[in-house]
């Protein structure tokens, strides 16, 4: 058989390959063969001339406990390849092809001239023939003809498997093809463990295209053998792209094999792991962490891991865990220690790690459960208890109703949604509270983090006067910025609501507010002395910080540093933000925006050298300075997948928290709302923080997940101490003129979780 893309390249001998749409269609070779009837045959991909010697030492070589070379030609299609090896004197050939048409045909040709030859109508994704039946698969062009790129790798996959199913122990599966790189992706990596390979050049007369012959021959073994070659690799790909596509794929799958054999963290397919290559799958390995693809009627990448150690009883001897496309990339799922995590919260001896993608797109979940089920259960280790269930574990976000107000898409930032949420009960809430389900929040959300929630508010009816009894009930509606991801539904609003800008929904936000107890004193001078404390916000989000820092400490001046001016649209559609006095915001990014502050006030101290240290720190702080007193990173990362979420990885490097500190006077107070679930990239921020500021203060917003911490560096030699943080909040507390009394007392409540870490 062949391809249309590369039939499109051959001479106009091949122009009748457009005949055909779909290759992987019954119908349509039963109607090709029927308009060229069965004398009109055609070699695909290469004549018998060309053939013969390559092919009959191959054939010839092999060994057969019967005498009898057993030898299989699936999709034999009108080809006289068959015919040619029967008159060669193999005359043990079976034919097979799911075009009934094709095969009455040659069965009519062949009947009396080669009686000893079998044809017969079959599906070869579905061979009717048995176990380790055959010393020879010999494949012309069927598995292109089964990988057409819009079809996939799944025929592809089943008719390999098949083929190998088939095959006798030291049995060859010898492959004619042209050679496309979807093609040999899957030939390559479909006979590793188990096989050794060779790829012969075969050059055809009628056609500039080159013709491969691919040979696997099946070992008793599972060793991992180097693909090899019967030419010169340099030459075939110098002057054409088929060639140069061939030496591409060798050296790519050379390179995976030889990672392998040096016991690098490579992709394995679920036929390696069920042959053994990483040990035996029924007995539990502590600490075996496995990378591989699996697939059915859908394709899968995976990892299996068995737990590392037992710290309390397992629940599971067995769990499946699936992961949407929307958190593949997240630190959480993607890397080793974060996988490890899962694996301890699972309560699973051996939890299976299912990464979902785009093909998996509007499939339901209990058809991609039906599919993994027996696939997942040939993987799940030995159990005395046959009823045992394997349990399948997605993460959830909680949310009852959901409302998508707006989208739009940035070239900053990607696809940006505004929803409006109804959380469902959630007992882990401190204090046993839990939103009630009449309360609705308005979030912010970037597609490109989706399980991140930028900005989140309390919505309230407009006009409506709050009652403190019921506001009560929000106190603990958002824990943090994560949050899961679920499928949306679109609900009708109800009632004009309008965002509350003296409400933090956000904890993180109450956390930042309250680290500002740290410099209370200094807070307490400027309000009494009539003095503006300039605050500088690098990420506006929805604007919703800024928005209840104007409100509640009406000394200070706020503005916000934001490199994308969407935010700042959709702040003001759907937020309510607005640039009033004492607030305003600069469209720029953060990080240069802090350098030329830095850049002025070095300029600035050059022309001034007879101006003492606290002349110049008072100056710093005079009315039209561009030196903030509290300087705030709320930015996330746009590529999560190193550990970090929060902030952007340039906003921690060494260089730019040097330049913070030249920017900051010596009271100055600097605050990085870090958002990580890796201890060691904690680590690494809190190492860089305290080489940099005198003294470096953290909030642990969330202690049982252990992920959002926020940090606060100080510039003064001289620092409160951590007995002194009760006092410096009662300051903090006269300062806030919050109009809900249970945001306030949630502000305070925080200040008890700062620690000093030098």
């Amino acid at each position: 058989m062949g391809k249309k893309k590369g039939a499109s390249k051959a001479d106009a001998a091949d122009d009748f390959l457009q005949t055909l749409e779909d290759f992987t269609s019954k119908e349509n070779w039963d109607k090709f063969f029927t308009l060229r009837g069965s004398d009109d045959s055609f070699e695909w991909y290469a004549e018998w001339p060309q053939l013969r010697d390559s092919l009959l030492p191959l054939l010839q070589d092999s060994s057969s406990s019967s005498g009898s070379l057993q030898i299989l030609v699936p999709g034999c299609g009108n080809s006289r390849l068959s015919e040619h090896l029967y008159d060669a004197g193999l005359r043990d050939v079976t034919n097979v092809d799911f075009s009934k048409v094709v095969i009455s045909d040659m069965l009519r040709r062949n009947i009396r001239s080669r009686p000893e030859m079998r044809w017969r109508v079959m599906d070869i994704t579905k061979l009717q023939l048995g176990d380790e039946s055959f010393d020879t698969v010999l494949d012309k062009g069927a598995l292109d003809a089964l990988m057409e790129p819009e079809v996939g790798t799944k025929l592809g996959s089943q008719y390999l498997s098949e083929a190998k199913r088939v095959l006798k122990p030291g049995g060859k599966f010898i492959c004619l093809t042209l050679a496309e790189s979807h093609v040999l992706a899957l030939l390559f990596s479909s006979f590793r463990f188990g096989w050794k390979m060779t790829v012969h050049s075969i050059s055809q007369k009628r056609s500039s295209l080159k013709t491969f012959m691919v040979v696997a021959e099946k070992e008793k073994s599972i060793v991992l053998h180097e693909i090899t070659s019967s030419f010169d690799l340099l030459s075939l790909g110098r002057n054409d792209a088929q060639g140069s596509g061939m030496c591409e794929a060798l050296e790519s799958e050379n390179q995976i094999r030889r990672d392998c054999n040096n016991g690098s963290d490579v992709l394995y397919s679920h036929e390696d792991l069920k042959l053994g290559v990483k040990g035996d799958l029924a007995e539990l390995t502590g600490g075996r962490r496995v990378k591989f693809s699996l697939g059915s009627n859908f394709s899968y990448r995976a990892v299996l891991l068995d737990a590392q150690k037992q710290t309390e009883p397992f629940v599971y001897h067995c769990g499946v865990f699936l992961v949407p496309k929307t958190r593949a990339h997240e630190w959480l799922f993607c890397s080793e220690e974060g996988q490890w995590q899962v694996v301890e919260s699972s309560r699973a001896a051996r939890l299976i790690m299912v990464y979902l993608d785009s093909s998996h797109n509007g499939v339901s979940m209990e058809d991609i459960q039906n599919d993994l089920s027996p696939m997942v259960t040939q993987l799940a280790p030995r159990n005395d208890d046959e009823a045992a269930r394997i349990p399948y574990m997605m993460a959830s976000d909680g949310i009852k109703k959901r409302n998508t107000v707006h989208e739009v898409t940035s070239s900053l930032t990607g696809e940006v949604v505004v929803e409006d949420v109804v959380y469902e009960s959630t007992p882990s809430n401190p204090g046993g509270l839990s939103p009630s389900g009449d309360l609705a929040f308005r979030r912010l959300v970037f597609k490109r983090t989706e399980y991140l929630i930028q900005s989140e508010a309390l919505l309230v009816e407009d006009g409506e006067i709050v009652d403190e009894s019921q506001t009560e009930k929000t106190k603990t509606a958002s824990q943090s910025k994560r949050k899961g991801i679920k499928k949306r539904n679109q609900e009708t609003s109800g009632p004009i609501m309008k965002v509350s800008h003296d409400y933090l929904a956000s904890s993180y936000h109450a956390g930042i507010i309250s680290g500002f107890t740290l410099v209370s004193s200094y807070l307490k001078k400027a309000e009494s002395s009539g003095k503006m404390v300039k605050t500088v916000i690098i990420g506006l989000g929805a604007g919703l910080l800024p928005m209840f820092l104007h409100g509640c400490l009406p000394f200070f001046s706020v503005e916000a540093v934001e490199l994308d001016p969407v935010m700042l649209s959709v702040g003001k559609d759907y937020f309510g933000f607005t640039q009033i006095d004492r607030l305003k915001v600069h469209i720029a990014d953060g990080i240069k925006y802090i350098r030329d502050i830095t850049n002025s006030e070095s300029s600035s101290e050059k022309t001034s050298d007879a101006v003492s240290k606290t002349e110049s720190t008072s100056s710093n702080n005079a009315e039209g300075s561009t030196c903030p007193d509290i300087l705030i990173i709320d930015v996330d990362s746009a590529d999560s997948s190193g550990g970090l979420t929060c902030p952007a990885s340039e906003f921690i490097e060494e260089t730019f928290l040097l330049s913070v500190k030249r920017a900051l006077p010596q009271h100055g107070l600097f605050v990085v709302n870090l958002v990580s679930r890796s201890q060691s990239v904690k680590d690494m921020v809190v190492s860089r923080m305290k080489k940099v500021f005198d003294h470096l203060f953290s909030l642990q917003l969330e202690e049982e997940d252990d992920v959002n911490v926020v940090l606060f560096g100080l510039c003064s030699e001289s620092v409160i101490g951590e007995c002194d943080i009760p006092e410096s909040a009662v300051i903090l507390e006269e300062l806030l003129k919050c109009q809900r009394s249970e945001t306030k007392q949630s502000i305070i409540d925080s200040t008890n979780k700062l620690k000093c870490w030098k």
